[in-house]
């Protein structure tokens, strides 16, 4: 799997294009502008925006071509990012670090996406926020794009469970039209929601 992501993201054109994600655009402002984490951020177009609208931004991926890409895209706009190539489960930062993450089509095996989500969860403050848009189990009928295992796709009770200490603010399934680079063209299922983690002693 890391061999496909950093052959893909080797191309020289940006895959899932620069311009951010449109739920991400929308919703930004809901998001406090202190450290945010962007989970398996790819090619940098989401974390680019959030530095361009004053955020501390902090990325992962595991591929180190979308590192590149990303370093390059923050050179062309005038930011910075602290962009970590690492696998989620190796992850090196300290419980209760940041104010908000952000996970934009980040789909992990399913073998470890629960413990993925958990793990990422620790890395946020109390009242911190998240902000998420996957592709949902109805994503097979649509060709723009996702993982074609179905395991890797979401349902609303699955991301209830594997976010069990976010209370949401949103949490919606939608079709929506997908107009991202030449990988998310076209219709397609998502889910996504805007949450806030629970006080310690709730």
């Amino acid at each position: 799997m890391k061999q496909f992501w950093n052959e893909r993201y080797a191309e020289k054109e940006f895959v899932y294009g620069k311009e951010p994600n449109q739920f991400l655009k929308e919703n930004l402002h809901q998001l406090p502008t202190g450290k945010i984490l962007f989970v398996a951020e790819g090619e940098g177009r989401n974390a680019v925006f959030a530095a361009q609208n004053g955020c501390i931004v902090f990325a992962f991926d595991y591929s180190e071509s979308a590192k590149n890409k990303a370093v390059t895209l923050a050179k062309e706009q005038n930011v910075e990012l602290d962009y970590l190539v690492s696998d989620v489960m190796e992850l090196p930062f300290e419980p209760e670090s940041f104010d908000a993450i952000v996970f934009i089509f980040a789909h992990f095996p399913s073998l470890i996406r629960k413990q993925a989500h958990q793990k990422l969860v620790s890395f946020l403050k109390p009242n911190g926020k998240i902000l998420f848009e996957a592709f949902e189990k109805n994503q097979l009928q649509f060709t723009s794009g996702g993982p074609k295992e179905p395991a890797m796709l979401f349902s609303e009770d699955e991301v209830k469970d594997e976010f069990s200490s976010i209370n949401f603010n949103f949490l919606e399934t939608a079709i929506i039209t997908l107009e991202e680079g030449p990988f998310h063209q076209g219709q397609g299922a998502v889910i996504r929601f805007i949450g806030t983690k629970h006080e310690k002693n709730e």
